[in-house]
């Protein structure tokens, strides 16, 4: 054979050689990668082929599916039932633009692609099987009041059953409507909200966490009686009125000058939300110990998922002692969600344990049965039984005969904690209205932690606080989920 002949077909050898290598390299290692890949149409098309599973609530649904018009391949699409409503439960599934929430992180079970669907013979053939479902743990009931109670505020709320770790509601408004942007042809609509100073497409609940304000009182009370600084709600603090913030000549007063704050009880101090009182407690426990009771309650946790992973909500590190002192009133670099500030309330409603806050009751198949279980979700104690007790009675003393009244029930026993956290440089701007809080209802048995944050109602300044603006908000949650 001519040399040079001969040559040629060795290269021409080993191409072939290379090209089958490669073949077999991206069918058989890389076909998996391919096939999830965001940009794989086929994916896309197979997803949207038939109706979705669906996230049910109470029972129904609150999403569907239609058949598309046009030539599209996209089949189907999704919808949802009171859209707005459920928004911050569900996410959206769009064509165009994914899937958020819940949507997102069970599109496979949704669309029929996990493989826990697949029987043997599916798996031989390949065969789609039929989606499963989310089962949400939300009750229509408190979700509808807090949603309706909020109105057009802009804010968020979230309900938990303490004794569970269920969370009955979860509202953010503004809200939208997932099924304006299910489609493919939905940018103009994609572009109005993305667009909005509003960000309605923002989860609140979880995703946006700011200052708490006097709610975080609650946390550095529990810090306080866990360390054995003071003995009980009721003994008299070393607390002058005002307060110099430590090593400064800044003097921290409190908004209701009259109130009697100085050397006041934790009782007295939670009633007239004495900042005097918090502000030096912090200061003397010392930012560690502060930071400690905050931990376990979740601050700091960067993966706190319901299953949709909120925001981490900080307890600030690296402080001075006048710093830390206004961390003790939920100012300087605190922040946390509704999320967080429910589940404040939740553990000390549920004698110092903290059940895991979850969304999500269960996840089935078509035949409804169970692929995966939360309903015995972990717990953790975060004070003591004696610390919680004490702090319900002054909870309770908020909303009696203190800064909370609005959220009083008849015939229930509500305790809570208002907060007002300011907003801006210099607290320029319209402050936020806070307020945690749980009820119990003791001829039912049942009993609900709420928090609820008004980040802006449009209503003046002087007008804005947690008992004018968010205490009502939490009681007609808390009616709701009593009845």
């Amino acid at each position: 054979m001519n040399k040079t002949i001969r040559r040629t077909a060795v290269v021409c050898l080993l191409m072939v050689l290379a090209l089958l290598v490669r073949a077999t390299w991206v069918q058989a290692y890389q076909g998996k990668a391919l096939a999830d890949n965001e940009r794989n149409r086929r994916t896309l098309i197979d997803q949207y082929a038939r109706p979705l599973g669906d996230i049910v609530v109470a029972g129904s649904a609150v999403t569907g599916s239609a058949r598309t018009s046009g030539s599209d391949n996209l089949k189907y699409k999704r919808t949802y039932t009171d859209g707005e409503l459920y928004a911050a439960v569900t996410g959206y599934s769009s064509q165009a633009y994914r899937s958020t929430q819940l949507e997102g992180i069970y599109s496979h079970v949704l669309d029929g692609t996990d493989p826990r669907l697949k029987n043997p013979l599916d798996a031989l053939t390949g065969k789609q099987t039929a989606p499963g479902s989310v089962v949400t743990t939300i009750d229509p009931e408190v979700q509808k009041a807090g949603f309706d109670a909020l109105g057009d505020k802009k804010g968020a709320a979230v309900a938990i059953d303490p004794a569970t770790g269920k969370i009955l509601g979860m509202v953010s408004t503004p809200s939208y409507d997932p099924s304006t942007i299910s489609g493919t042809t939905d940018g103009d609509a994609w572009s109005r909200l993305n667009a909005d100073a509003d960000k309605p497409m923002v989860n609140r609940a979880l995703r946006q966490p700011l200052p708490p304000g006097s709610t975080f009182k609650l946390v550095v009370a529990a810090a306080a009686l866990e360390d054995g600084l003071y003995g009980s709600v009721d003994t008299r603090t070393q607390s002058p009125d005002p307060f110099t913030l430590p090593g400064t000549s800044t003097v921290l007063r409190n908004e209701n000058t009259s109130a009697p704050c100085e050397d006041a009880t934790i009782r007295t101090a939670l009633q007239y939300s004495c900042n005097n009182v918090f502000a030096k407690m912090a200061a003397d426990l010392g930012e560690d110990k502060v930071r400690a009771t905050a931990s376990k309650l979740g601050f700091g946790d960067p993966e706190q998922d319901v299953p949709v992973r909120a925001a981490e909500s900080v307890y600030p590190s690296g402080m001075d002692d006048a710093q830390t002192a206004l961390t003790g009133i939920g100012q300087f670099e605190v922040t946390a969600t509704p999320l967080q500030m429910a589940m404040v309330s939740s553990a000390l409603a549920n004698d110092g344990i903290l059940e895991s806050p979850h969304m999500v009751s269960k996840v089935v198949d078509a035949g409804g049965d169970t692929l995966t279980s939360y309903e015995d979700e972990s717990s953790r104690r975060i004070v003591s039984s004696s610390t919680a007790e004490q702090l319900r009675s002054a909870m309770v003393t908020v909303v009696d005969r203190g800064t909370g009244t609005n959220a009083r029930i008849d015939g229930v026993e509500v305790g809570g904690k208002t907060g007002t956290a300011q907003h801006g440089v210099d607290n320029s701007q319209t402050p936020y209205a806070w307020f945690t809080s749980y009820a119990k209802d003791a001829s039912t048995g049942e009993e609900v932690a709420v928090a609820v944050l008004v980040e802006d109602s449009g209503a003046a300044r002087s007008e804005v606080s947690g008992n004018g603006l968010a205490a009502p908000i939490a009681k007609k949650m808390m009616e709701a989920a009593l009845r």
